[in-house]
């Protein structure tokens, strides 16, 4: 579990790979991969992402848990490695499924594209974010933040 950094990389890699050679070779073949791909990741997204809320609700009971610490690791959540990483990833999913959408904006003429399928996959890197700081995210305890003010 705490290879979830390397995991985000390895799935943001697969990403960018089958986005780029879906996006230069344009058949239906690297199309079909290319959607077969970005809803691989999308599920995986949505699976963590519920993961790491359900989890983050139970330590909730105890830690002062925000939405922005929880899927943007900001604050002293992690350390600035891991922050680096996994919002890094989460960019870079960002970066290509926009990529991919606007480099083929249309189908045989048509508007639309099945590299469009791409923008969901940054829910993956959310999920994983989530995931990530609900186990292994250092949070301030419940009650302590009101004396700390």
């Amino acid at each position: 579990m705490k290879n979830l950094p390397r995991i985000n990389l390895l799935l943001t890699s697969l990403f960018f790979v089958v986005t780029a050679v879906a996006a230069v070779a344009f058949t239906p073949a690297t199309r079909t991969i290319g959607v077969v791909v970005d809803l691989a990741l999308f599920a995986v997204g949505v699976a963590t992402f519920i993961w790491g809320y359900f989890s983050a609700v139970q330590r909730s009971r105890v830690d002062e848990i925000s939405v922005a610490s929880l899927y943007f690791l900001s604050g002293q959540v992690a350390d600035i490695q891991v922050q680096k990483i996994m919002n890094g990833c989460l960019i870079a999913q960002l970066v290509i499924g926009l990529a991919g959408a606007i480099a083929r904006s249309s189908t045989d003429g048509k508007a639309g594209s099945t590299l469009a399928f791409g923008v969901l996959v940054p829910l993956l890197g959310l999920g994983l974010n989530g995931l990530w700081a609900s186990q292994f995210g250092t949070f301030t305890p419940r009650g302590q933040s009101d004396r700390q003010g």
